[in-house]
């Protein structure tokens, strides 16, 4: 970090006076070209400064003009190094960086002082939305950690507790007080997991879990350190094997035949589902299937009187009974 700031100093200490010698040879030689201008006979210094920035910036007033071949051409070549100049490099060089810098300054780099016994999240991604749902629900303190830019600005925007940083460092953990936490949560790439684990071990003795995408690997980030290691490509392996032993067309997978004709099954919700974001009312799911929804699993916990104003959300799981058919509509739904 330190050095990229003693890089970016350099490479604008360059540009500066790379744009100093320029605007004074080109100034030089522009009172040299325009002693041959019959109306430029009273040029000086001054003019010339101004003819040269107003050239290169591609502003050109017209109030100060060559206009012998030698100084068309030379007008041209100004024109051309300024648009170097400013577009090639001053942009790149200064311009963004100050730019990016401005903007990395919004966002929040430091959790609250006060925040404690939290679980931290080390990436975004569509598992932790879902994980987010719960905490929320059962009312347990988190952090998000994200290098990316953008996610954290959506994260802002959305009100969710979170925090602009490399996980992996030292520094970004403990602005996420990690000496204060309970639980941190691996969710990126597997390098990257390894990495955050081994900083996180050192650290503290918190409870650490990492999220494996390869399971070849989690063996090694149980050796950096991880107390437990998931993998949610194995899990959904093994649901889609549960799936292909259990035909769509003869049964329902979970349901509990309690009377003839008539079953009770547990329908958790897909990503997606036009049922996601609804309230139990609006969802007129009755109406729809003509199965009736007896329950709902709410942040663990399940209650058998839902109301009208239950919103289904994507870690819901509702409680259904009804016939196959009313059921097959149902389920159909919630994919």
């Amino acid at each position: 970090m330190m050095l990229s700031k003693l890089r970016q100093k350099k490479s604008v200490a360059v540009y500066a006076a790379t744009a100093i010698n320029l605007i004074i040879i080109y100034s030089m030689i522009f009172l040299y070209l325009a002693r041959a201008e019959p109306h430029l006979e009273n040029t000086n210094p001054v003019t010339a400064i101004y003819w040269v920035i107003s050239s290169m910036t591609t502003v050109g007033y017209g109030d100060v003009v060559l206009t012998s071949n030698a100084g068309m051409i030379f007008s041209v070549i100004v024109q051309l190094s300024g648009i170097i100049m400013i577009f090639g490099l001053l942009f790149p060089l200064v311009i963004t960086p100050w730019l990016e810098k401005t903007v990395k300054v919004t966002l929040p780099t430091k959790a609250p002082e006060d925040l404690n016994n939290h679980i931290i999240i080390c990436g975004y991604n569509r598992l932790v939305e879902t994980l987010i749902d719960e905490l929320k629900e059962n009312g347990i303190s988190f952090i998000i950690v994200d290098n990316t830019e953008h996610i954290v600005h959506e994260l802002v925007e959305k009100g969710i507790p979170c925090i602009y940083g490399n996980p992996s460092e030292e520094e970004t953990l403990e602005n996420a007080n990690i000496d204060k936490a309970k639980v941190i949560i691996a969710n990126n790439s597997d390098e990257m997991n390894a990495n955050i684990v081994l900083t996180a071990r050192e650290l503290t003795d918190i409870d650490i879990i990492a999220v494996v995408e390869d399971t070849s690997n989690a063996k090694y980030l149980r050796y950096a350190g991880a107390n437990r290691v998931v993998s949610p490509k194995a899990m959904f392996g093994r649901y889609i094997g549960i799936k292909a032993v259990d035909p769509f067309v003869s049964r329902l997978t979970g349901a509990t035949e309690f009377f003839e004709g008539m079953s009770i099954v547990e329908f958790p919700m897909y990503p997606k589902s036009p049922l996601i974001g609804k309230t139990l009312r609006t969802a007129a799911i009755h109406e729809k299937t003509g199965a009736n929804i007896v329950g709902i699993w709410k942040g663990g916990d399940l209650s058998l009187n839902p109301l009208g104003d239950d919103v289904i959300k994507e870690n819901s799981v509702l409680l259904a009974i009804g016939r196959n058919e009313q059921l097959f509509n149902l389920k159909k739904l919630t994919r």
